[in-house]
């Protein structure tokens, strides 16, 4: 499982782990300053998954690294994550923690299960990871969490062979936060970023702006009589061909509007409520 930067230990590097850290000003801080590292059932999951693989007294001792903030950066990438950490020695020790991405064909066969649940999306939009999301990859035969260490490879420059030593543990807290603060991010550590599962999710929704032109989605204005009245599915297509009529269609009038919260539309924000009501009687 472990892989080790590059070459050989210095004379005596090895007892160098034995000295005093040296203290930064401005590295990341965990949230949690006590107990658990995790708020979200999704962060706890990671880190119960990586304690299934024996790693739990190991962690453990990254957790102070991590709360005192000697995680000097910390980056995802497709299928990556690197860090830099702070320890005994003046150069900061890099840390890696990889993952195997799903493939193409893989990820295709999830974005049109996770396209056939309008509810996910919106979910996932409004920060939140689906409860019964594990479930949905199971039935495609697939885990959204690593199953076993082999789908995953932990390294660190430091003289440490112990794997994770802590600053890889300090980066897996401060990774496990992370995913608290953007569920996406583990679906990008998986091979899909958010922007491109995002535009593939639209687009087998049929919600893009390209697939609908102005002469067959005429202005709300000049549609008020007949807005409100049901629609076949020949009009409107939410990816599930037996539906009538999707409960927020009316958002999609809002598409060429440029209001926006943050780095999500008015409209993307607005979705899970509209979905929320309940069905025509």
């Amino acid at each position: 499982m472990s892989e080790h930067w590059s070459g050989e230990r210095p004379t005596g590097e090895r007892q160098s782990r034995y000295g005093k850290t040296i203290k930064v000003d401005n590295g990341i801080k965990a949230k949690s300053k006590r107990g658990d590292i995790g708020a979200t059932w999704w962060s706890r999951r990671f880190i119960e998954v990586l304690e299934s693989f024996g790693m739990g007294g190991r962690l453990t001792r990254g957790r102070n690294y991590a709360r005192q903030g000697q995680v000097l950066s910390l980056s995802l990438s497709t299928s990556m994550v690197i860090a830099l950490v702070q320890g005994s020695r003046p150069t900061p020790y890099k840390t890696r923690i990889a993952i195997k991405s799903f493939t193409g064909q893989e990820w295709q066969r999830i974005e049109h299960a996770l396209a056939g649940k309008a509810l996910y999306a919106a979910k996932l939009l409004a920060g939140e990871m689906p409860q019964d999301i594990e479930e949905l990859f199971a039935s495609l035969g697939l885990r959204l969490f690593p199953a076993t260490q082999r789908e995953m490879t932990m390294d660190c420059s430091c003289p440490d062979w112990e794997v994770p030593c802590k600053h890889l543990a300090a980066t897996c807290y401060l990774l496990a936060e992370s995913f608290d603060n953007d569920p996406f991010e583990i679906l990008a550590w998986r091979g899909r970023g958010r922007e491109d599962l995002l535009d593939r999710l639209r687009t087998l929704r049929g919600t893009t702006r390209a697939a609908v032109t102005r002469e067959e989605a005429p202005p709300l204005t000049k549609s008020l009589d007949t807005f409100w009245q049901r629609q076949t599915t020949s009009s409107l297509s939410f990816g599930d061909p037996t539906a009538a009529v999707r409960a927020d269609a009316v958002l999609d009038q809002l598409d060429g509007v440029p209001i926006t919260v943050g780095r999500s539309s008015l409209a993307d924000l607005l979705r899970p409520a509209y979905l929320s009501l309940p069905p025509e009687a």
